[in-house]
């Protein structure tokens, strides 16, 4: 039977990891940049600001649903997207957090 090594981890180093997963491919950063300038994006608008296929940006916006990084809505053709401004919030917290603990605990280096 597989051991999910996952669960070897605290849950902050999950969330922590999930969320550097989240946003490690650079479309995705740039497509969260693009929704938080408009607050509100259309799909299909930021399609007309990234060098990339419908069809590829769809599948970033799935990864950021996903992830629980942005919040949308479909009308008909439409969708609509926004920043899920708690999630980021949260993981500022336990970001934060992670290199207060680290730092407060290492000597000064080079």
């Amino acid at each position: 039977m597989a051991f999910n090594k996952k669960d070897e981890f605290t849950q902050k180093e999950n969330e922590l990891s999930d969320f550097a997963n989240a946003i490690s491919h650079p479309a995705r950063v740039a497509i969260l940049k693009e929704i938080a300038k408009r607050e509100t994006c259309i799909c299909g608008e930021i399609v007309e600001v990234l060098p990339l296929a419908q069809s590829t940006v769809s599948q970033h916006l799935k990864e950021l649903l996903k992830a629980e990084l942005i919040k949308g809505t479909v009308d008909g053709a439409k969708s609509c997207y926004c920043i899920n401004w708690k999630t980021f919030e949260r993981f500022e917290k336990i970001f934060n957090g992670f290199f207060t603990k680290t730092n407060s605990n290492n000597p000064k280096c080079c």
